[in-house]
């Protein structure tokens, strides 16, 4: 071989060379971009399942905040009825001694029924206290008596007021006196 071949050939050589470390330097690149997108995927994927779930359990709350909502939205309304329930209670218990005043606690009685009924079906009732044991989430315990014969301790002995829920939430609770 002659000097000019044996440049020609180290020439194409080093060119065969670089072009071998030009790709070789491409599929490195190309290799840490791929593994740097895949690892992005992945963060972007975590972060879409996760934004998922946060809107499914907004979702769920959200329903349960509605349900509740229907649920109790004759509370306020029960709690501002519940003195004129008591009211009319009272002034059936007053005395009347002619037909005038027997013809007028008859209304009064008509009117206390549709009111009891129309307190049930709003899901308004009465708690029941007396002879009960005492109960703090339903009773609210005025004075403690000495219990008589055949009475329990710890039983409601007598009921001042009476308490009212609306469903399993206490409107108003009973104000009463316990056994001791």
């Amino acid at each position: 071989m002659t000097e000019k071949e044996n440049k020609f050939d180290s020439e194409e050589k080093n060119e065969e060379l670089e072009e071998n470390q030009a790709t070789s330097e491409t599929e490195e690149k190309s290799d840490s971009e791929v593994a740097e997108l895949k690892q992005k995927f992945e963060e972007l994927e975590d972060q879409n399942l996760r934004l998922q779930a946060e809107i499914q359990n907004m979702s769920r709350r959200n329903k349960k905040e509605r349900e509740a909502a229907v649920r109790y939205r004759s509370q306020d309304l029960g709690k501002e009825m519940l003195p004129v329930l008591d009211n009319l209670e009272r002034a059936l218990d007053t005395e009347v001694t002619d037909e005038a005043g027997e013809s007028l606690k008859q209304g009064l009685e008509m009117v206390l029924e549709s009111f009891y009924r129309a307190l049930n079906s709003a899901g308004i009732e009465e708690i029941e206290a007396e002879g009960e044991p005492f109960d703090p989430n339903f009773h609210e315990a005025y004075a403690q008596v000495p219990a008589e014969d055949g009475q329990e301790s710890g039983h409601v002995a007598q009921v001042y007021e009476k308490g009212y829920k609306l469903h399993d939430r206490v409107l108003r609770a009973a104000k009463v006196t316990v056994t001791e």
